[in-house]
């Protein structure tokens, strides 16, 4: 579609939009404009009442008898069901369970076990150097405590590509779908063919990318995915995470993580480990339900959605937020770290500003809410489902009001939180 060149050019185009009732089934603060999905997701609408149903009725009524009478038992295998289609799994290949941590762990461990099988002697883990720092210190941690000389090999896009450290020795490449930081997008089909043409396993982090844009996993021909329900799948915040494999390797072995949860036969109490058959046995200990009962609120919502529709606006947004910074904050230090490219690009956009941190205090304090990360990065997510074109519009004026008068220069915006 052709960008908005004016404000009621932007009204028109959300006249026009055909994913424009959707903001209604989210809680939304009058007076913000919220660009941070991409990190937590606002509330759905129906989830006060989903929650308050859990906790009194389900809870407060059925007490212990709910794990059968309201399903409790079913939900990480149910909810993994409402989300595989998202990321273009198979039935039986997803459950919603842990933390995308703890979910990744258990992937590169069964990844490494599998190559021992196949390929032994493959001692090399390819992750970046961007990565998430989560992702890192797992692949880090893991390869510290299993001490079998695993090497973490890192790309460093402008000076390390994957081609360069390919080859007979690598068991696993796990990279970001989405980079965190910069919002660039990769080629998943490409770097997933580009991995098995070297013998090595293709493990994807979805956190970025799950409900914001289409995902091919098993068109792909993907090994292992984890992601996050907590952004793009507004499930709250902490909100239980997901594991995706391909059904090729989930009964090859079971995750080193072997709770009761992934026992063929939990409640048999046997004293031996007998793993469950198939995506079951990624699971693990008990689960959080009323935080997982509350994630099919997001859910249902995703589901609903056109994903290639979400990703149409997603990519007009974008564009929208990148000419007006362009055009309207032309004399000040922005400089845009997102790809222009539309099939290298997530759906957030980030500019580097020597004064970042405190230009997002400053848009927060606006009614704006964006988000930082280090070095120097102003992070601004683009939700399709509840942000306008409009709210871009106002949001880069904003934005320029701030520069223009440095209302970013108190102490008050200076002074770091806890959480940025």
């Amino acid at each position: 579609m052709n960008t908005p060149t004016s404000r009621a050019a932007c009204m028109q185009a959300d006249e026009r939009d055909p994913l424009a009732g959707f903001r209604s089934r989210f809680v939304l603060p009058q007076g913000v404009i919220y660009l941070d999905g991409n990190s937590l997701g606002p509330m759905p609408a129906t989830a006060p009442h989903r929650a308050a149903e859990v906790i009194s009725e389900e809870w407060g009524d059925q007490l212990i008898r709910a794990w059968n009478t309201r399903g409790w038992f079913d939900l990480p295998a149910r909810l993994g069901e409402m989300l595989s289609p998202l990321i273009g799994g198979q039935a039986g290949e997803t459950v919603v369970t842990d933390s995308t941590s703890i979910n990744l762990f258990k992937a590169v461990a069964a990844a490494l076990t599998i190559q021992e099988a196949d390929r032994p002697g493959r001692r090399v883990i390819i992750s970046e150097r961007d990565n998430f720092p989560t992702d890192l210190y797992i692949l880090q941690g893991l390869a510290a405590f299993i001490d079998r000389g695993y090497e973490l090999k890192l790309i460093n896009d402008d000076q390390v590509n994957l081609d360069d450290l390919l080859d007979d020795s690598v068991a696993l490449v796990a990279l970001s779908h989405v980079n965190y930081r910069t919002g660039l997008l990769r080629d998943m089909a490409a770097v997933t063919a580009q991995a098995h043409n070297a013998g090595a396993l293709m493990l994807w982090d979805l956190c970025h990318t799950a409900g914001a844009l289409p995902i091919e996993l098993s068109a792909c021909a993907a090994d292992f995915a984890v992601g996050c329900t907590y952004k793009y799948l507004n499930a709250g915040p902490g909100a239980p995470a997901f594991i995706w494999v391909s059904e090729q390797h989930q009964n090859r072995f079971w995750q080193p993580l072997s709770g009761w949860w992934s026992h063929r036969a939990p409640f048999d109490m046997r004293p031996e480990y007998v793993p469950a058959e198939g995506i079951g046995r990624y699971l693990c200990g008990t689960q959080p339900i009323t935080s997982m009962a509350i994630a099919e609120c997001g859910l249902e919502i995703a589901a609903e959605a056109d994903m290639a529709e979400v990703r149409r606006k997603s990519l007009a947004l974008a564009d929208l937020l990148i000419d007006l910074v362009e055009t309207t904050c032309a004399d000040h230090p922005l400089t845009l770290i997102t790809p222009r490219e539309h099939d290298r690009r997530g759906s957030h956009v980030s500019f580097r500003h020597p004064e970042g941190y405190a230009i997002v205090r400053a848009l927060i304090a606006r009614g704006v809410i964006g988000d930082y990360r280090e070095p120097e990065v102003i992070r601004l997510g683009l939700t399709p489902l509840y942000l306008s074109f409009t709210d871009i519009w106002d949001a880069v004026e904003i934005l320029a009001e701030i520069l223009d008068t440095r209302a970013w220069d108190t102490e008050e915006f200076r002074t770091r939180g806890a959480v940025t």
